[in-house]
């Protein structure tokens, strides 16, 4: 009989989003493993309950449950029945449902992405169950999360009931075991993993018309862990003949909208940034073709699936020594990197790109080898393969590796 997992994420397909797309794949690798997935979907930022509520919108707790490609998707959403609910009774809605799901189904393991939405309720009832729970920390719920005073106590406890925490870059681990001393034997460390992609069939992108010059650009939700800021500085401060335009592919954060709008406005650039606004997947990766640089000046980011799609792409990275980032590219070798918030650093890294158009293809080329070899799927499925196995008690803890 197949083991069966469920796997609790604030995100999956057709969700936009790195960390839905991560656990869409990881949930592949797992049933091609043999296993049985489910994937409980639900958000703890409840804008939209509260707005429903305010305007007299309410509804019962449900669960849509539908199949994708042999994973069985549970999308929960919680009850709306006041505008005085509070986050508390959100959660309770969403707890209840996660567990009437585990008494269908009777899972074997819980595994959660995201653990200071997803980790807490995760792991209450992987305790109250009496079944091994595997908690994965993809960058924000350790960088941001672990200083709020409110989350703090449910973060760290978490990470002690956890059979096993997973990382997408030693950064992380090295926080959450200064944490918690308790799980230096039971975490281990990572990277995403990435299929190769075909760029030449892609179709043009919307604004493909208007980048102008030597095209720099990112891709993402772009908040204040990206360091934009410092990219903006960098590029106001080249003294070049040649063109620039700034590509974002992608939106600002909504509560961050205001500030960045003001940034670029006081820039002096606007008139040579592209934002492209939310979009598919397949658009983003359009894009990367009208690249000639891709900047990622990262304060802190877990391990981005857009930085990959661009080492696929072959695009000169600038990239900055945090987390996995600053762990996959090697400087002049596979990209250039610098200290996270120097904009020195940055404008010099980016003007020897964009005047050596070969120092560009070399660092390109090396960069999707890179990827081809060290980040394929078939390397990340075998890590996977050793946690669960771990988890489950078949394996020593030795054969366990770190990345």
């Amino acid at each position: 009989m197949k083991r069966k997992i469920c796997i609790t994420a604030l995100e999956f397909p057709p969700d936009i989003g790195g960390v839905g797309e991560s656990v869409q794949r990881i949930s592949h690798m797992l049933i091609d493993l043999g296993f049985e997935v489910h994937v409980a979907v639900f958000r703890a930022v409840f804008r939209e309950q509260r707005a429903q509520a305010a305007v007299g919108e309410f509804q019962r707790p449900s669960c849509q449950t539908t199949h994708q490609e042999g994973v069985t998707v549970h999308r929960l959403q919680p009850a709306v029945r006041s505008t005085q609910a509070k986050e508390q009774d959100y959660f309770c809605d969403l707890y209840g449902q996660l567990q009437l799901l585990h008494r269908q189904y009777q899972f074997d393991v819980l595994h959660a992405f995201f653990i200071n939405e997803m980790g807490f309720l995760t792991t209450l009832l992987g305790q109250e169950a009496g079944i091994p729970v595997i908690n994965s920390v993809r960058g924000a719920d350790l960088h941001k999360h672990a200083f709020s005073p409110q989350q703090f106590g449910q973060i760290t406890w978490t990470l002690e009931q956890s059979a096993w925490t997973t990382f997408v870059s030693r950064d992380l681990m090295q926080r959450a075991r200064a944490l918690v001393p308790s799980i230096q034997t039971k975490s281990s460390a990572f990277r995403n993993a990435i299929a190769p992609l075909d760029f030449s069939n892609l179709p043009q992108p919307a604004l493909a018309n208007k980048l102008q010059g030597t095209v720099i650009g990112s891709v993402g939700s772009f908040r204040d862990k990206k360091g934009l800021e410092y990219l903006l500085d960098a590029c106001q401060s080249l003294k070049l003949n040649t063109p620039l335009t700034l590509l974002f592919v992608g939106d600002f954060v909504a509560k961050e909208r205001e500030y960045w709008q003001q940034v670029i406005e006081n820039s002096g650039l606007a008139n040579q940034i592209v934002i492209t606004g939310k979009v598919s997947r397949t658009e983003a990766l359009a894009y990367l073709p009208y690249m000639d640089i891709f900047a990622i000046p990262s304060l802190h980011d877990g391990c981005p699936n857009a930085l990959l799609e661009a080492m696929l792409a072959a695009k000169a990275v600038v990239g900055t020594h945090v987390d996995a980032i600053g762990e996959i590219l090697e400087d002049n070798v596979n990209g250039l990197v610098v200290n996270p918030a120097d904009s020195a650093a940055l404008a010099q890294a980016l003007k020897s790109l964009m005047t050596q158009p070969q120092l560009r293809e070399r660092l390109g080329l090396a960069a999707r080898e890179t990827v081809l070899q060290k980040m394929a799927p078939s390397v990340e499925q075998r890590q996977w393969q050793q946690v669960y196995e771990q988890v489950l008690g078949t394996v020593a803890p030795k054969t366990l590796s770190l990345v």
